[in-house]
Formats: structure tokens, C-alpha cells, sequence
């Protein structure tokens, strides 16, 4: 066994292998950029190294200065965690070169699965079943575009290099195709540096299954599978084991498909074979077809250990170091049911836009697991990932495993950037869902419903107005008048509404609160506020000049500096602006362009993700402020707008 590995990554991946390997008693190093020096996973390894500046290219997917830091620290083998370079062959053939181990699958084997085209052509050698579509080396747009023709719409085009979404467009009618062509071969260009495609018939009703797999080069086991079928921009979202409605017959041609796709290509390590399955008339054995195998450890490992009980990251380890697979598959079995839910700094309403920020308050009830790699203070950056934490419960049954993945969502407190949570929430109250009636179009569809918000209920401002003026049961507030109650007025926003609240301290110790016409009596006994008799599971958290209240929803309520003085609302439609950082990749218009409203006006990448900005008005552009290969912060001023004149 090793005595010391190196992680290649960082966040909550990198937090999770250290604490396997401190509990198998090995050595840890970890590497970090500029922007990470003092993050979670640096603080929890043996011996950090400094690897470059913030940006990926320039710290974490440089193979080189990774490798001379896991030589110079004593390293015997790297592990590549998922993301950066944990599928690049290339990268694995130079940490052989260099003596060391690659904690994963073989160069051969991640080039045989690293194109999409490519891999089905093996899948079919091998007996797994694939969706029709193009695979070849025509990228022809017209050649294409006869394909899809052929194929019939609807289709997907998808880039054979691709992944997580990236460089994959739905198309509907052929007039739409090449415009869907060009915006995918763009953004498959940037994301992996090769815009080539493929296309696929388009599921009317999918659902994503997926099965782990283990190999060590010689024979393979799966670890059954993952339903990873709600998803919002092709991007998992919460995923779950078993899949729901899976039958016995079902989870054996998948696995045993899932095993001759890893045995094929003499698969080393944990991997992922991930299936498109036809949920239209249930799960039926001649209704799944391979999509791509992920040559990596995923994301939603934990689900998979959970109903097993193996850990997969020991297992790397242990075959990576020489041993044989740790158990046969009649050893295998499933226990219980598993969640996972991907905790995001995200603007949901805003269309699921990455944010930052910095974590100024995180906490999380007991009773789930929580895999992270930040702390309360740590920032969310525009340079990586906006991954907050995983959310993992387990139970006996579905039911149980999902009722406690909700509690502990409404359990989470995060203040300091939006996020996805109460979206989260709200998916484990979605009927369809609860009854496992899930598919890849799930989310698109009751988006309204999934994202409405509440208006806050008068208790839940009476919590605020109580955390704002600094109200606990051991902190007696000035303002107590002998005879008298005090009454002190405070005002909170929550967006554009005004809350404007009274509190007074009365001579038992409990508060009075007088909130839009509404009288209330608030007392803190047992740990917890009782409001009119009824006692609060919200909870609220004061952080600077805002109160967080926690609960099914999350409000958010500023409290007013009297001595500010207001400022310009904005622009509006005037201007286009930056949603967030990132780096300005095009800019389609000029000084004098008449533009249309809904017309393209540039694309800005953040998050590894190109997003499209877009005119607000039908008008003329003024300027153009921001140039292709910019920088860019959230906010900054991109493109504007003549001003309308009124009509004479």
C-alpha cells in the first residue's frame, strides 16, 4: 500500500479522498492555486504545494507542475479526483513516465471511451446497446444535417469530446439545425478544444440511469445503479439508489451490460457507464441504450456507497496499489434507498447563473452526510466550480431516504451568496417526484412551480425584526421602561417590500411585536422563539447588515443604513450588463447596429459554462465597453443603448 498520494484537485473531492486515506493511515498532499491557498483541503492535508495562479489552465491542469510537486513531496501515486485532469490520457502517461501511479483507469482505456463516437463503436463490438444516430467523421454541415434528416427530429447534437452538458444542443425542426450546429461546435471549442459533434435520436421521455462499475484490468463487478434523471441544463441535480421502478430483470441486463463495456476496454478502478433509458412505457430491457462511460470516480459516488456500504475511494486505493477487486458480485447487495443533492451558489430564478460570494454564515443540521470543501468565511469564486455542498441521507425506503434528504435541506443555512437550496427543498415535495415518477424533463416543466416564492409569513418577519435588534433570552435589550414598554420601530426590506416592525420588551421578558397592523408576543424558552403560543422551526441568522431566516424557503431581509443615500437603480434596458464575472468570449454588434429585441450581443464564459447576452429593447448601440477577451466583473457594463426619445 502507498504511504503517500497526492490529490490532484481541490474542494469537496479533494476533502473526501484525504479522509479516506487518513483512515487508511496514508499520507496526503494536496496542491492548490493561488486562489485556494487557504482553502478546506489545503488545511486538511499532510503538506500542501503552491501550483500556480487561480485560473485552471494555470494551476490545476498543469500535469507537469503537479507531477514535480508529488516528486519533490514523496508521492507515490496521484489520485485525480473528477473534473480537471482525471480523464486526460495524456496526463496519466506522464505520471507513469515519471515513476509514479495513476490512482485510476489506464491512458488506453480513457482514450477508448474519451470520444463519444468512438466509445459507441466499441459498445457495439461489445454487445451494449446504443442510441441510433451519426457517429462518423463527416462534419459536414450539410453532411449533418442530412443525418438528422435521416435520424428524425427531434435530435441531439452533442460534441464527441463532450461533457457535462457542454457542446450539446436539442433540436426540434430542421430549420433550426445549423444555428444549433454552429452554437454547439462553438462552445464545444472552447470547453475541449475539438468542435466536432454527433447526433442522436432525442428520447421523447428519458431517464438517465447510470451504473457504477469497478475493474482492476483482468475482470469487473457493478455496484448497481443511479437514477441521475433530474436535471436542469443537462446537469445533474439531486440523484438517487436504486433507481426507482427498477426490476430485477432490468438491473441485470444493465449491469451485466455495464460489465462487458468496462471489461472490453480492461477497465482499472471506479467508473461509470451511463445509459439513456425510454421511460415512456416503464423500465423494459430493450429500452436503454449507452450514452458515454465516465473513466473517473463521479460526483454521486455517495449514493452508491451508501446502499452498499463500500467505500469506492478505498477500493481505488487498494487496486491501484496491486490488489485484486476487493469482493465478487455475488458479494454485492443493496440496503435501504439513498439520496444526494448538489448544494450550488446558484441564482435559480435567473436561470440557474452561478454566483459568488462569501460564506458568511454555513451551518448544517445532523442527520445527513455532507461532503464540502469550504467553511463559513470561505469565498465562492468566479474560478471554479460554485459546488457548496452534497447533500446525502439514506433509509430503509425511498420514502424515509427522501423525507430526511428534505429536513435537511430546510436544516442547511447559507447566507452569504443565493443558492439553490430552497429549489432543492422544493423538488423533495414535488408529488411527481416523491412517487418516483421522474425524467430529464421534469424539472423544464414545472420550473414555476418548483421556483415560486411565498410571501413572508408575519412570524417569519417577527423572526427577523427578533435577530435584527439583537433579542435572545440572555441578552436583556435597552429600552425596558418601568411602568411603560419601550417601543423601539425598525425597518426591513425583503426586495422591494418594506417591513415596518415594532418591538418592545415587556417586564416578564417577553417581546411585543407590532408588524404591518399585526400584533404578536414573542418568548425564547427551550432553546427555540415561541410566537402567539406556536413554536418556530425557522430559524434566523443576522450576518452584517442582513437577517437570513431559515425554513422551507429562505428569506432574505436588509436592514436599512439611515445614513445611506440612494443610489441609481440601474440602467434597465439600456444597458447590458454582466450577470456575473467571467471573460467576454464574443462581441456581435458595434457602434451604429440597429438591434432588435431577443437579438445576440455577446457571449460571456464563467463557471466553464458560455452564456449569451441578449438586447432588452429593439434600439441602436450607443458603445460597445467591453472587448472579446476581457475580464469582466458581475455588473460591469458591457453594451449600451442610445437612450429612447419620447414621441413628439
Amino acid at each position: 500500500m502507498f504511504h503517500t498520494i497526492l490529490i490532484a484537485n481541490r474542494g469537496e473531492i479533494a476533502c473526501r479522498v484525504i479522509r479516506t486515506a487518513r483512515a487508511m493511515g496514508i499520507r496526503t498532499v494536496a496542491v492548490h492555486s493561488e486562489a485556494d491557498a487557504s482553502a478546506l483541503h489545503v488545511e486538511m492535508a499532510d503538506q500542501a504545494v503552491p501550483i500556480g495562479g487561480p485560473a485552471p489552465r494555470d494551476s490545476y491542469l498543469r500535469g507537469d507542475a503537479i507531477i514535480k510537486a508529488a516528486r519533490d513531496s514523496g508521492a507515490q501515486a496521484i489520485h485525480p479526483g473528477y473534473g480537471f485532469l482525471s480523464e486526460n490520457p495524456d496526463f496519466v502517461d506522464a505520471v507513469e513516465a515519471a515513476g509514479l501511479t495513476f490512482i485510476g483507469p489506464s491512458a488506453r482505456a480513457i482514450r477508448a471511451m474519451g470520444l463519444k463516437d468512438a466509445a459507441k463503436s466499441l459498445m457495439e463490438e461489445a454487445g451494449v446497446p446504443v442510441v441510433p444516430g451519426y457517429h462518423g467523421d463527416n462534419q459536414d454541415p450539410e453532411h449533418l444535417s442530412g443525418a438528422a434528416d435521416a435520424i428524425g427530429y427531434p435530435v441531439l447534437i452533442k460534441a464527441v469530446a463532450g461533457g457535462g452538458g457542454k457542446g450539446m444542443r436539442l433540436v426540434e425542426r430542421a430549420r433550426d439545425f445549423r444555428d444549433a450546429l454552429d452554437s454547439a461546435r462553438g462552445e464545444a471549442a472552447t470547453a475541449f478544444g475539438n468542435d466536432a459533434v454527433l447526433i442522436e435520436k432525442y428520447v421523447q421521455k428519458p431517464r438517465h440511469i447510470e451504473v457504477q462499475v469497478f475493474g482492476d484490468g483482468t475482470r469487473a463487478v457493478h455496484l448497481f445503479e443511479r437514477d441521475c434523471s433530474l436535471q436542469r441544463r443537462h446537469q445533474k441535480v439531486i440523484e438517487e439508489a436504486p433507481a426507482p421502478g427498477m426490476t430485477d430483470a432490468m438491473r441485470a441486463a444493465m449491469g451485466a451490460a455495464a460489465v462487458r463495456a468496462a471489461e472490453a476496454i480492461g477497465y482499472t478502478g471506479a467508473g461509470t457507464v451511463e445509459f439513456i433509458v425510454d421511460g415512456a412505457r416503464g423500465l423494459r430491457t430493450d429500452g436503454f441504450w449507452f450514452m458515454e462511460m465516465n473513466t473517473r470516480l463521479q460526483v454521486e459516488h455517495p449514493v452508491t456507497e451508501a446502499i452498499t456500504g463500500i467505500d469506492l475511494v478505498e477500493w481505488q486505493l487498494r487496486v491501484a496499489a496491486g490488489e485484486s477487486l476487493p469482493a465478487r458480485q455475488d458479494d454485492l447487495s443493496i440496503n435501504g434507498h439513498s439520496f444526494e443533492a448538489r448544494l450550488y451558489a446558484e441564482d435559480v430564478p435567473a436561470g440557474f447563473l452561478p454566483a459568488t460570494g462569501t460564506l458568511e454564515h454555513l451551518h448544517f443540521a445532523p442527520g445527513a452526510r455532507i461532503d464540502s470543501g469550504v467553511r463559513a468565511g470561505d469565498v465562492i469564486s468566479p474560478w471554479y466550480d460554485p459546488m457548496i455542498a452534497k447533500i446525502v441521507t439514506h433509509g430503509p425506503t425511498r420514502v424515509v431516504a427522501l423525507a430526511r434528504l428534505g429536513a435537511a435541506l430546510e436544516g442547511a443555512q447559507i447566507a452569504g451568496s443565493v443558492t439553490n437550496r430552497d429549489f432543492l427543498a422544493a423538488l423533495t415535495r414535488h408529488a411527481g417526484f416523491a412517487a418516483g415518477e421522474v425524467d430529464t424533463g421534469l424539472i423544464g416543466r414545472d420550473l414555476d412551480t418548483l421556483t415560486a416564492r411565498a410571501p413572508a409569513a408575519h412570524a417569519v418577519v417577527a423572526l427577523a425584526a427578533l435577530a435584527a435588534w439583537g433579542a435572545d433570552a440572555d441578552t436583556p435589550l435597552a429600552g425596558f421602561a418601568l411602568w411603560q414598554p419601550h417601543w423601539q420601530r425598525l425597518v426591513l426590506h425583503e426586495g422591494e417590500i418594506e417591513h415596518d416592525c415594532r418591538l418592545a420588551r415587556l417586564r416578564d421578558g417577553a417581546i411585543a411585536l407590532r408588524i404591518g397592523g399585526q400584533e404578536m408576543l414573542a418568548s425564547h424558552r427551550a432553546g427555540a422563539w415561541w410566537i402567539d403560543g406556536a413554536k418556530q422551526t425557522a430559524q434566523a441568522c443576522r450576518h452584517g447588515a442582513a437577517v437570513s431566516v431559515f425554513g422551507a424557503q429562505t428569506h432574505l431581509f436588509t436592514i436599512p443604513d439611515p445614513l445611506a443615500v440612494a443610489a441609481d437603480a440601474g440602467a434597465g434596458a439600456d444597458v447590458v450588463v454582466a450577470p456575473m464575472p467571467g471573460l467576454v468570449k464574443a462581441v456581435f454588434v458595434a457602434a451604429g447596429d440597429q438591434v432588435e429585441k431577443g437579438a445576440r450581443l455577446a457571449v460571456l464564459e464563467a463557471m466553464k459554462m458560455e452564456h449569451t447576452l441578449t438586447a432588452g429593447r429593439d434600439g441602436t448601440v450607443a458603445e460597445v465597453l467591453a472587448a472579446a477577451g476581457a475580464q469582466v466583473e458581475a455588473g460591469a457594463a458591457l453594451i449600451a443603448l442610445q437612450e429612447e426619445t419620447p414621441d413628439a
